[in-house]
């Protein structure tokens, strides 16, 4: 282990310092080719072999290395040595030979460039040039003074004719022949104005785009100040300007254009000598580019050599390297694994083949235990699929009566938060009351808790297990309340059906006493009428009792219909507030419509009711505290996507002790109440689709919450029992 890290540390600082020293020769062959100051200089032979040799081998050494790296990468340390040994035999049989070649190949460029742009070769070249530039001087001058003399020639001809017309044929026969015969192209006579401005009055082979009163009026300056003559020179021509008749304005223009062939021999020695310039400039250019050339052909040289050998080394220590990277995931766990290729009778074949009856087994072994912990996980799966799926809460405690396990249902119904888990917490410190069944040794049992503002009644049961116990507890709060209402609504069809019969009757019989006997009954007629009035007036108050045992017992099934609840509300608050003045009825108001499918009866009954229990509260409030209490109700609506929340808030005297029980039948705080106009609001809401809750108001009265469903599902029908 020791050996190895200190060969680790030999390789890294081996390609550390190669590194260094490749960046140490880049810099050194940038200087060298940038600090010379004249570029056209070559640098010498010596030391572009130097600097190309300096660089190649330290990046081939990086290439080297690099290839080992991924060697052992490849190999994953297992068959690591041969393919370094590899790598390297491979590197080294191509970087010495690749790096002689470009020694000599640099060699010999560089002895070619010498020759080509040493002392004796640049001197012919610059001879070459001066012989071109004297030849082109020799024309401009033989062109100047055939320009003189023919103007001379000119003028003659001009002076012996009789006519102002220049275009006879007469006179262009002299012209042509006094062009040909001074190897003149292209000629022309100008006339000069006044103003400056310059036309051409006779031409004779001009070209196209050359306009001879162009070079004539730039020329014009300089032969009014007594030049004999104006040369320009380019390229395409040499061109001469100078005056027939300065008096007249007239001048003579010649032009002899590449056309001549000694003329052309001229521009191609030219063009010959401004490429060997330029390319005279650029020789440290192309000293530099030629180096590179060789340097990244080298070194790609070296890097296929080395992937050829990581290729070779691969494909020979395949299989050693697979069996071992096969033994290492059959360690991890991976017993379904087969080795693939060579399996001939060879010890590699041999080696395989039992490496592969091995896994095998062990994968036979395996599966049956995975097996048999894929049934258990299932199981347990079901298990807690079934606890979590269940209403009833199951609570799993140790001896110690710590919480090993809760459902979803056991912590909604011990917890505010249901997200909160109890889990290794006491039992006794979440729910003491259920405790206490398991305290006194019974199995079952019924308690109740409260959560939040609401009381709960929990059935308990009780069973043991091992190494602790379970405990099973269920809601059954709503159930009791349906039976106790269901209890009570066969009680109110009993007394409506037993009481109503009998009062019509009575009511009739005192009615016809009191018409029959009241005169004969003399002194005492006062007393019998305030008898029969009673009994008529106490069969009146059994009747509505009746009536609203009959309301509570067979309340109609709602017809729904599409209704504004605004308005619905705002009738039911304007009655009261009409019928009680002395109150302070105000309504909030949403903006707009509130659209609500209901039956539009039992709303108005439903509000009506609760808006009259509102109004006995605060007037039993005012009796306690006399005429300096200003009663108020507040009613309020909060429509949703859903529902729609009536809110009505009082200030009188508030919810009883036992609140809970306040919707129920029967159950009532008012001397003449009989109790059933919460319970059959209730019963209006919930065939609503909504429910009803009560609060605790901040002034110490009362809020009470109608919540109805937006488009309430149609109830069933019932029979209605006789």
């Amino acid at each position: 282990m020791v050996v190895a890290s200190r060969r680790a540390n030999l390789f890294r600082w081996l390609e550390i310092g190669a590194g260094v020293a490749l960046a140490i020769m880049i810099v050194a062959t940038w200087t060298a080719f940038s600090t010379t100051p004249d570029e056209t200089e070559l640098l010498p032979t010596r030391q572009i072999s130097f600097l190309l040799v300096g660089t190649l081998v330290p990046a081939m050494a990086l290439v080297v290395l690099f290839g080992r790296r991924l060697a052992l990468r490849r190999a994953a340390g297992s068959t690591a040595r041969l393919h370094v040994r590899l790598v390297f035999v491979f590197s080294i049989i191509a970087a010495v030979p690749t790096l002689l070649v470009a020694v000599f190949a640099a060699v010999l460029f560089q002895s070619g460039v010498d020759f080509w742009f040493s002392g004796p070769s640049r001197g012919l070249f610059e001879s070459t040039a001066d012989l071109a530039e004297g030849f082109f001087e020799q024309n401009q001058y033989e062109v100047a003074q055939e320009t003189r003399a023919m103007a001379g020639d000119m003028l003659v001809l001009l002076q012996k004719r009789s006519g102002p017309d220049l275009a006879d044929r007469a006179f262009l026969e002299d012209y042509t022949y006094q062009m040909q015969a001074r190897e003149i192209t292209e000629s022309a006579i100008l006339q000069a104005f006044p103003d400056g401005k310059m036309t051409t009055a006779v031409a004779i082979g001009l070209v196209e785009g050359n306009e001879p009163a162009t070079k004539g009026a730039a020329a014009l300056p300089q032969l009014k100040e007594g030049k004999p003559e104006v040369v320009f020179a380019n390229k395409e021509r040499i061109e001469a300007v100078t005056p027939i008749d300065t008096a007249a304005g007239i001048y003579l223009y010649n032009a002899r254009n590449i056309e001549a062939l000694s003329f052309n021999n001229y521009q191609l020695a030219s063009q010959i000598i401004e490429q060997y310039s330029a390319l005279t400039t650029r020789a440290r250019a192309l000293q530099l580019r030629f180096n590179l050339a060789l340097f990244f052909v080298s070194l790609a040289l070296v890097i296929f050599a080395v992937w050829f050998a990581l290729r070779f080394a691969d494909r020979q220590v395949e299989p050693l390297t697979n069996l071992v990277l096969a033994a290492r995931k059959v360690g991890a766990g991976n017993f379904s694994l087969r080795v693939e290729g060579r399996t001939g009778a060879d010890e590699i074949g041999l080696l395989n083949r039992a490496f592969n009856r091995m896994t095998a087994q062990l994968e036979a072994q395996t599966d049956d235990l995975v097996r048999a912990n894929h049934e258990l996980d299932e199981r347990r799966a079901f298990i807690e699929a079934v606890l979590e799926s269940m209403t009833a809460g199951i609570v799993s405690i140790d001896e110690d009566g710590t919480i090993q396990l809760m459902n979803t249902s056991a912590r909604a119904l011990l917890f505010d938060d249901p997200s909160q888990d109890g889990r290794g917490r006491a039992f006794a410190e979440i729910s003491p009351q259920i405790a206490g069944v398991m305290e006194q040794g019974g199995d079952r049992g019924i308690v109740t808790l409260n959560r939040g503002a609401d009381l709960l009644t929990l059935a308990v049961r009780i069973a043991p297990a091992t190494g602790g116990k379970v405990i099973t507890f269920e809601d059954i709060t709503r159930q009791l309340l349906d039976q106790r209402r269901a209890a009570w609504s066969d009680v109110a069809r009993r007394i409506a059906h037993e009481i109503k019969n009998p009062l019509t009757p009575i009511q009739l019989a005192t009615e016809r006493l009191k018409r029959r006997y009241r005169t004969k009954v003399g002194d005492d007629a006062a007393l019998f009428d305030e008898l029969t009035s009673t009994i008529v007036r106490q069969v009146g108050a059994l009747r509505k009792m009746v009536d609203e045992f009959s309301s509570f017992a067979r309340l109609p099934k709602p017809v729904f219909r599409d209704e504004n609840a605004l308005d619905l509300v705002r009738q039911a608050v304007f009655l009261q507030e009409v019928a009680h003045q002395d109150i302070a009825f105000t309504f909030d108001t949403p903006e707009g419509e509130v659209p609500l499918s209901c039956d539009r009866h039992q709303f108005g009954q439903a509000m009506t009711n609760v808006l009259k229990n509102a109004v006995e509260a605060v007037e039993a409030r005012a009796a306690e505290e006399g005429e300096g209490f200003a009663g108020k109700i507040a009613v309020s609506i909060a429509p949703g996507d859903d529902v729609v929340d009536i809110c009505v808030t009082d200030n009188g005297v508030g919810l009883p002790a036992d609140r809970d029980r306040i919707a129920e039948p029967y159950v009532t705080t008012r001397e003449k109440g009989t109790g059933l106009g919460l319970a059959i609001v209730t019963k209006i809401v919930e065939e609503h689709g909504g429910e009803m809750s009560f609060a605790p108001a901040p002034d110490g009265g009362t809020q009470v919450i109608l919540r109805f469903a937006r488009t309430p599902e149609e109830p069933a029908s019932e029979e209605t029992p006789a």
